[in-house]
């Protein structure tokens, strides 16, 4: 260390004292050792675009030339646009799914005012200055995002050019996505990483680590709801600024973007409501896997659970004991030196009784002689295995049903490490935020393979963008111990269901000595809701549910059993996810974007269109304010009526967070006999309501028929019927709300 970096030091130690210095000055030392091995950049050129030199009309839009760069614009028949400056094209891609989309023959590149250009398309207007400014409006001409001209600077020498795009939105838009991020879902004033980071044992006061970033934002304004996604894997920044009103002066501020990256500068935008752009957004970067149907219900993980089979039939009947459900076990066979039972036995016996075993693999090999899987991996000239290789057939081949991929990249690899990259050839700068979705990829087909029959369960810890088409994302280790870790767990489902990866959850753990009893229940009330429903326990000294005391066991009871009477609408959400990109978890302003109260509302979600979970996310709460959309709500304990839009008051004992049902809701839901059954919720008068089934067709690839039902008021009663042909449906029906 010289002396200047000794003084930085000191002041860095002194501003944010002792715990956060040395995490602040490690992260810079650790940066500048693994940085040793690269070419120093040495002298750089600033390149701006210039004037506009001329332009080359083409289906979908076409070439802008500048002086110095060019622009290529392409509007696609779904109605993203892409833009790519330099000669950028959108593939190849790790965030696209397969061949680029066909261009839309409508949309036409046509002269501007002022010597610029301009395409106009269904969905969105995009205008090009003659300086290189590209502006993005509704169609009828409300302006939604405008980027100014982007600048690069080139290294002399050659080598890979770093390029800044500041961008201008509107003065009451607010900023969400960039992946899973636990100080959101609203994007707040502040610079995010691109960098998956993802600190163990949780982030510290003033962090903002994620093991799933993409550059991706959504934004949302009075005018309309735009998604950008610029496409570069390279490590990097984004300062956000949300606006603000002048209060009728006149004089608005407009929000603001600065991405500073590497790599091609290339983006997509999609405009529309929340829904069409996620169903867009997932059309271009691939359909969400739908997990297997045991998938949706309760999984368990325990830190010491290596694959004994004593210690897996032990905790398995420990939960079948209490009356717990209990749909998968986690279980270590992944890490360097770890032991591993006899499998075959218990996994096919607790198959039979309908809980799964998941392997947990951890993406590292020790480098020694003898250890099996550094040889295969050198043997092939690479650090893993190849998809459908050798570890998971024998893995399948015990009796395993899915794998859990921990830990988010190699993390110990210097900078000046070189990736093969697809035969392209890079560095850690580049390849690392894939990785983890390399091995998701590399796990989804392989499992594909060896059981063709049977769709894969897949969750990992890191991630991209596109990962949802592969399977889930497990997000523990970004979560906070204590209360904090409850709304951050919200933040971090919310914001990566907003990037279309749909399956996802933290774990209601019991990690570091564990919660108390009060912070344990509703850590559990809240997880029974998300899309991936894990409790986990340190090791045999961690606390289970019954280590609580029983009045604790009984409510954690009643929330499994919720959660398991709930699979059915969770299996119809995962298909609707597939087909539309709509989130499990959505937003409260889901359906209605312009009302600024409900985007302002972070602490409460809708599952699905028919629920809104209220979780208690502060200790000693008996009752809390939950901000509902317009529209009339039915408490689902109390069948009290609520009418939105605006604030309420509900109960929220401690047996139980508040949820509430929308008037004509109907439910899908498990009945005591284990069959499918319909909570219908009464409409309100005058007014009539429905709903969607998409009924469970089993493991396979076999695609449900969609089930959709009307609900109606006739001579005093609540009727339900088939939509369209007025048939009783073929399941029991409960009407609530009378």
């Amino acid at each position: 260390m010289d002396g200047g970096g000794l003084v930085r030091s000191v002041k860095v130690f002194s501003m944010l004292g002792p715990v956060q210095g040395v995490r602040a000055v490690g992260a810079v030392w650790r940066r500048r050792s693994d940085s040793s091995g690269l070419a120093r950049r040495g002298p750089e050129r600033a390149r701006v675009p210039g004037s506009v030199a001329g332009a080359e009309p083409a289906p979908g839009g076409g070439v802008v030339r500048f002086d110095r760069s060019r622009l290529l614009i392409r509007v696609t028949v779904s109605g993203a646009v892409f833009l790519g400056w330099d000669g950028a094209e959108p593939t190849p891609s790790h965030g696209v799914a397969g061949r680029c989309p066909e261009a839309d023959a409508r949309a036409v590149l046509e002269p501007d005012k002022d010597g610029g250009w301009r395409v106009v398309s269904e969905r969105a207007t995009v205008v090009v200055s003659r300086h290189g400014a590209v502006t993005v409006c509704t169609p009828g001409g409300v302006l939604l995002r405008r980027a100014l001209p982007p600048r690069w600077w080139e290294p002399v020498r050659g080598g890979e050019a770093r390029w800044v795009q500041r961008s201008e939105v509107a003065a009451d838009a607010q900023f969400f996505g960039l992946g899973g991020r636990a100080s959101g879902p609203r994007l707040r004033d502040g610079t995010y990483a691109l960098w998956n980071s993802g600190l163990g044992g949780g982030p510290g006061p003033g962090d903002d680590p994620s093991s799933v970033t993409m550059p991706v934002q959504l934004v949302v304004a009075d005018a309309g709801t735009h998604l950008v996604f610029h496409d570069s894997t390279w490590d990097g920044t984004v300062k956000l600024r949300e606006g603000r009103e002048g209060a009728g002066s006149g004089h608005d501020r407009p929000g603001s973007s600065e991405l500073r990256m590497g790599g091609p500068l290339r983006c997509w935008v999609v405009v529309g409501t929340p829904a069409r752009v996620l169903h867009t957004w997932t059309r271009l970067t691939g359909a969400p896997a739908v997990p297997p149907s045991w998938a949706l219900g309760h999984h368990y993980a325990r830190g010491d659970l290596d694959g004994g089979e004593e210690e897996v039939r032990q905790v398995v009947a420990g939960f079948a004991q209490r009356c717990l459900p209990l749909a998968a076990v986690h279980v270590e066979v992944g890490r360097p030196g770890t032991r591993r039972g006899p499998m075959p036995g218990p996994a096919e016996g607790l198959r039979e009784g309908a809980v799964r075993l998941v392997a947990r693999v951890i993406p590292q090999a020790e480098a020694v002689d003898g250890n099996a899987v550094f040889g295969r991996g050198r043997a092939i000239d690479a650090s893993g295995c190849r998809a459908g290789g050798d570890l998971y057939e024998e893995w399948l081949a015990q009796g395993f049903s899915g794998v859990w991929h921990d830990m988010r990249a190699p993390a110990p690899l210097p900078r000046s490490a070189r990736h093969a990259l697809e035969g392209r050839g890079s560095d850690p700068r580049e390849a690392h935020n894939v990785y983890a979705l390399g091995m998701a990829r590399a796990a989804y087909e392989g499992l594909c393979a060896l059981r063709p029959q049977e769709r894969p369960f897949v969750v990992s810890r890191g991630g991209w963008a596109g990962m949802q088409r592969y399977g889930g994302a497990w997000c523990g280790e970004d979560v906070p111990a204590g209360w904090p870790g409850l709304r951050a767990a919200l933040s971090l489902v919310i914001g990566l269901g907003l990037c279309g990866v749909p399956y996802t959850g933290p774990d209601v753990d019991c990690l570091g000595g564990g919660p108390s009893p009060e912070l344990f229940l509703r850590r559990i009330q809240l997880g029974a809701y998300l899309p991936l429903f894990r409790t986990r326990a340190e090791s045999r000294a961690g606390r289970e549910p019954w280590d609580f005391g029983d009045d604790v066991l009984a409510h954690a009871r009643v929330a499994l059993r919720t959660r398991w009477r709930l699979s059915p609408y969770f299996m119809s959400l995962a298909h609707v996810a597939r087909q539309t990109g709509a989130p499990y978890a959505r937003p409260l302003w889901w359906g209605a974007p312009e009302d600024r109260g409900l985007r302002d509302c972070g602490d409460a979600f809708l599952l699905g269109d028919c629920l809104i979970v209220a979780p208690v996310l502060e200790p000693g709460v008996q009752h809390r304010s939950v901000r509902l959309p317009k529209g009339r709500w039915y408490d689902t304990a109390t069948g009290a009526a609520f009418d939105g839009p605006g604030p309420v008051t509900v109960e929220a004992p401690l047996a139980r967070i508040p949820v509430l049902a929308r008037a004509g809701a109907v439910v899908p839901v498990r009945g005591e006999g284990g069959g499918t059954e319909l909570e219908v919720w009464a409409p309100e008068a005058g007014l009539t309501g429905g709903g969607l089934v998409l009924p469970d067709t089993g493991d396979g690839w076999e695609e449900p028929t969609a089930e959709r039902y009307q609900v109606r008021w006739s001579e005093g009663r609540v009727v339900v019927e088939g939509d369209g042909d007025g048939g009783r449906p073929p399941y029991p029906v409960r009407v609530r709300g009378l």
